[in-house]
């Protein structure tokens, strides 16, 4: 009868010195399977069949203990554990002008290229990762005795898993990858080959992606470097350049870590509403390199919805370094993200991030083709064996770390769960999946629009997705205007020729309403604009069937080759005209067909790629500048085309950190057409007219307001990130961040150009003409505020010059929201 008793075991491990609660901790009956591990505040819990002589708790940077149990069905074990650390003899230091501290963090600044892991020629190392989300705080009363609000109560209902502080918490992510990392310097390149993997979640719908953003690639914390990136956030390091400028120090003991005799360092900032860390570091005694870091963000620091964030990182020295030096490099990082409640009655959620490295070399560099592309999933990635983690695990799960997987999958089957994953999938992407024949709606923003010359727009298209083929992509829409009563329509195929390395082969046609200044290619990505340009007046409308064939490849790591054949036509409904340069000067025509060959150049280096089975999308990581060059060349009397002509064109996006001063970001752009074509041919810069801010756009140019044929523009924006309100008592808890803007065009038409324009048309209506930059560039320059609810952003743009053209605005507020954090 006793073996089929439960026993369970609960309480709190705290540091012996602090009596703060220890995150992350260990905890297991000695001679069992049976574990757990601590929540943020240090609490666990955990039930087993059978009861041993001692519960072993343990954690980074701390004494390991053994506690003694008794065979009782219930019992409280606090643990108080005291640093993993030999306390010295007690020495005093006496220094002239401050804390020892800082003479200590300067010797680490000054020697930190010799264990920096950028500085060596390369190194490399087997990773696995482990990631775990939960929703938590949603079965408390709150703070006015009110009960859980509806979301709470439904959430009551789910599966769930009982947290190490005895409440419930719904398990809506677990994950384990294992994967080879290696990198590189001179070229800089990095590679993760993801070899296994296994996730369930919320709204997965793609198991390989998941792979690809929780793996090793995106969890690099090196503290040697000026600032690590967290969160998207540029923090600054305790022993980076900002030192000195960012934190306090205080030199707290001398203690033994691991193989290292280490000074014990406490640091805070010295702002507390600065986007920085607390927490302490131990530096080694005799090389002054870095042995361990433990560094956290609280609710006070200018960053939105987290209440705390903590990295707990340790490293360890590798031999095989030049001249018998020794590198040191990260074997253990553990990461807890605690949100806080974004309402008083919604719940919260806890992340936890475990990333280890084993079998480290350093100083073996493989050939610059090794690391393209720098994410590669292998064949057979997808494992859900128990018995292949168990080998690659650094230790054994807890018995309630195995059963998150069994209750995560519960709690996607659960039908409220598949709405709700339906719903973020559909935010996301903005397309519905439709029943289980693999064929998604949308976008569903273009659905509908009102304007002048279509009336009601309806729109209606559908795509099939990865479930549908893993090498082709099949996509198309119709739509239907009640007040031109003319049907549009769009079609478009693409393969995948190859992923390694990614060639995709694609064609598209389509017959729509078009508009001068406002196309695909000048709006971009940006996908709610593009649906909003669908309302309103149009000024120079036109239609367009577009034919459109493309290969691209990927030629290496951040270079990108694209192919294209293009032919279209340009059907104007407003009067148009232009002179026939092979005829009679008198004779003029108001339609024409372009035939042309695009050639795209697009080079990102530092650049992720992440792709499912028949998709790829970039995610910029790296400080690096991202070149994008494009010359199109006109084929006349190729499929009925009317001209030859050359363009060029060349654009630089690029963003870098300026110190404790904030980030810069910058879009440059440059043109020239060399020939005598119609202006729809030219360049038009993209205006905008709406209320809302335009990252692309010069916010307060009219659509179609200026044409070029050569042009130069840069468009920059420098954010203050929260450096001046933070020092503003009043206002530094709302978070608000400072950014000023400005943006400039100098471009030119040439006289060939303009004279193609007749003063009438063929119907002998007057054709309307276009307005070019003379010498004095195109100027505004803007300031604003944002992070205001943590979600909106306002911008004051004032236009300095060109200041009395017709019905323009020489001031304007413009708006724009996102979750921001």
């Amino acid at each position: 009868m006793l073996a089929q008793t439960k026993f369970v075991i609960s309480g709190r491990i705290t540091d012996a010195a602090t009596g703060e609660g220890i995150p992350f901790a260990n905890v297991a009956v000695k001679g069992t399977t049976t574990g757990t591990t601590s929540d943020a505040d240090g609490r666990y819990k955990l039930e087993a069949a059978r009861i041993g002589d001692s519960l072993l708790v343990s954690s980074l940077g701390y004494q390991n203990r053994a506690f003694r149990l008794i065979a009782i069905t219930v019992q409280t074990v606090d643990a108080a554990l005291t640093p993993a650390a030999t306390r010295l003899q007690e020495v005093k230091i006496y220094a002239k002008g401050g804390d020892p501290a800082y003479r200590i963090i300067r010797e680490v600044i000054r020697r930190r290229d010799r264990f920096d892991p950028d500085q060596l020629t390369a190194f490399q190392y087997e990773s696995y990762s482990k990631v775990e989300a939960y929703v938590n705080n949603f079965a408390e009363k709150r703070k006015n005795g009110r009960k859980p609000g509806p979301v709470g109560r439904l959430l009551s209902r789910l599966p769930a898993m009982t947290d190490d502080s005895g409440k419930p918490a719904v398990p809506v992510w677990v994950s384990e990858t294992f994967s080879e990392y290696y990198q590189r310097s001179n070229p800089d390149k990095t590679k993760e080959r993801i070899l296994k993997s296994r996730a369930s979640g919320v709204g997965i719908s793609d198991g390989g992606v998941a792979a690809q953003f929780t793996g090793a690639s995106f969890q690099q914390y090196n503290f040697y470097r000026n600032y690590v990136n967290l969160v998207r956030k540029d923090l600054p390091s305790p022993i980076g350049q900002s030192w000195q400028t960012m934190y306090n120090f205080h030199l707290a003991d001398t203690v033994t870590v691991g193989e290292f005799v280490c000074y014990q360092i406490d640091y805070e900032p010295k702002r507390q509403a600065d986007l920085a860390f607390n927490g302490t570091v131990w530096i080694d005694t005799t090389s002054y390199g870095l042995a361990q870091i433990d560094a956290r963000i609280d609710r006070r620091a200018n960053i939105n919805f987290v209440d705390e964030i903590r990295i707990e990182q340790e490293w360890e020295s590798v031999e095989g370094t030049a001249g018998g030096n020794t590198a040191r490099l990260p074997v253990l990082t553990q990461i807890l993200i605690d949100t806080d409640e974004p309402t008083p009655n919604a719940p919260g959620a806890l992340i936890r991030f475990y990333v280890a490295a084993r079998n480290l070399k350093v100083n073996h560099p493989m050939d610059a083709k090794f690391y393209e592309p720098g994410i590669e999933l292998s064949e057979n990635y997808k494992e859900r064996s128990s018995s292949y983690w168990e080998t690659v695990r650094p230790e054994s799960l807890s018995a309630d770390e195995l059963r998150a997987f069994e209750v995560v999958d519960s709690v996607r089957n659960v039908p409220f769960m598949k709405v709700l994953g339906r719903v973020v999938d559909l935010t996301v992407n903005g397309y519905l999946p439709i029943g289980k024949i693999h064929i998604d709606e949308g976008p569903l923003l273009n659905s509908y629009a009102f304007n002048n010359i279509e009336g009601h727009r309806l729109r209606f298209g559908l795509r099939t997705n990865a479930g549908f083929s893993r090498r082709w992509i099949l996509g198309g829409y119709a739509a239907y205007g009640t007040r031109d009563q003319q049907m549009k329509y769009g079609l478009n195929l693409d393969y995948v020729i190859s992923k390694k390395p990614w060639t995709v082969f694609g064609l598209q046609h389509s017959y729509d309403l078009e508009r001068l200044g406002v196309s695909s290619e000048n709006i971009g990505g940006n996908t709610l604009f593009a649906a909003y340009t669908r309302f309103g007046v149009y000024r120079r409308a036109f239609m367009q069937e577009n034919n459109y064939a493309y290969f691209r490849r990927e030629m290496g790591k951040g270079f990108t080759q694209t192919i294209a054949l293009r032919n279209r036509t340009f059907e104007p409904l407003f009067p148009f005209a232009y002179r026939v340069q092979e005829a009679n000067d008198q004779t003029t025509s108001s339609h024409y067909r372009t035939t042309e060959l695009v050639f795209e150049t697009r080079f990102a280096p530092g650049e992720l790629m992440i792709q499912n089975d028949n998709e790829r999308f970039s995610v910029e990581g790296s400080n690096n500048p991202v070149i994008t060059f494009r010359y199109n060349l006109g084929l006349r009397n190729v499929l009925h085309s009317d001209f030859s002509y050359h363009r060029f064109s060349l654009n630089l996006r690029h963003t870098f950190r300026v110190g404790v001063l904030g980030r810069t970001r910058y879009n440059l752009n440059l043109g020239y057409v060399p020939s005598t074509i119609p202006y729809p041919l030219l360049n038009i810069p993209l205006g905008n007219e709406t209320l809302f801010r335009v990252e692309n756009a010069y916010n307060l140019m009219n659509f179609f307001e200026f044409v070029s044929d050569k042009y130069a523009g840069v468009m920059a924006e420098h954010n203050f990130e929260g450096l001046l309100f933070n020092r503003i008592p009043a206002i530094r808890r709302l978070k608000w961040r400072f950014f000023v803007t400005g943006s400039v065009l100098v471009g030119d038409v040439s006289v060939a150009n303009t004279a193609l324009i007749p003063s009438v048309d063929e119907q002998g209506r007057p054709v309307l003409g276009f307005q070019s930059l003379n010498r004095v560039p195109y100027v505004e320059v803007g300031y604003g505020i944002e992070n205001i609810f943590k979600v909106l952003r306002i911008d004051a743009i004032h236009r300095l010059t060109y200041r009395n053209n017709p019905n323009i605005a020489t001031f304007g507020i413009k708006f724009s929201a996102w979750v921001n954090l």
